[in-house]
């Protein structure tokens, strides 16, 4: 079985987050949801699991953060070209959430722009050029 990661994110309205992630294509994993949460598969081993904020707080005794306000994380997808980034920040954007929550990086050898779920979780989207040399930590730093 191959590696898999589940990212736990507390949403406010698990209909509308449902919705929100199935128009950015994910396909919607009906066995692991219900009224409290949708399991929303995005690949072979990435699944996010939208949470309703009070049954994501009992599973943690700290605060829970609100995304709107403050930043634990950032998510980074990779996609497959640079049309593929920003037809998905389109799709984002389009569907409630927020595009371009900070400038495009664009240097040739990657891309990458970023947006918000509608409760505020933060995504970047990268695409890493395969035929451009990646910078040495000298030309770098």
């Amino acid at each position: 079985m191959p590696k898999m990661i589940f990212v736990n994110l507390p949403v406010a309205n698990v209909a509308a987050s449902t919705r929100f992630y199935e128009t950015i294509g994910c396909q919607k994993n009906e066995l692991f949801s219900n009224d409290r949460a949708s399991s929303m598969v995005w690949s072979d081993t990435i699944t996010f699991q939208l949470l309703q904020r009070d049954y994501f707080a009992s599973f943690t005794s700290k605060a829970v953060a609100d995304a709107r306000v403050t930043c634990q994380t950032l998510l980074c997808l990779s996609r497959d070209s640079r049309e593929d980034v920003d037809s998905l920040v389109t799709s984002a954007a389009r569907a409630g959430g927020n595009a371009d929550t900070r400038a495009p990086i664009d240097l040739d050898f990657i891309y990458n722009r970023a947006f918000e779920d509608p409760d505020g979780h933060t995504f970047e989207l990268v695409w890493i050029n395969p035929d451009a040399a990646m910078p040495t930590n000298e030309a770098a730093g």
